[in-house]
């Protein structure tokens, strides 16, 4: 079945950085577009970043933007991302998510699609 496990989260201060993996199996990794997903204490799901199946269109919500780095490795069915000047607002518990193709960023619900793990929290304060 698909299993999709998430690592790297923490705490770190302000204008820190932390790189989250995401270890997949049970499924095609190659051909899914993918995404991670954030819920913030008290707020809803908020799709941050998604991923073409072959890495070469990587998008982003505009609150991540210039900050956040996703990847991917099809050799080795792992998502990543790359956070980098972290703000206190990115405190969440992050989702790796395999969903449909170019899903719209911002608030939502899961699909019936779509598949996510059990989340990594990353905090982020002084």
């Amino acid at each position: 079945q698909v299993q999709l496990v998430e690592s790297g989260g923490g705490l770190v201060q302000p204008g820190g950085s932390l790189r989250l993996s995401c270890a997949a199996s049970g499924f095609a990794f190659s051909s899914y577009w993918l995404y991670w997903v954030r819920q913030a204490p008290g707020k809803g799901l908020e799709w941050v970043s998604g991923i073409s199946p072959g890495g070469f269109i990587p998008y982003y919500t505009d609150s991540v933007e210039d900050r956040f780095a996703i990847s991917r490795d099809n050799a080795k069915n792992s998502l990543y991302l790359q956070m980098n000047s972290l703000k206190p607002e990115d405190t969440a518990l992050y989702y790796c998510a395999r969903g449909p193709p170019r899903r719209g960023l911002g608030y939502g619900s899961w699909q019936e699609d779509d598949y996510w793990g059990q989340g990594t929290q990353v905090t982020v304060s002084s």
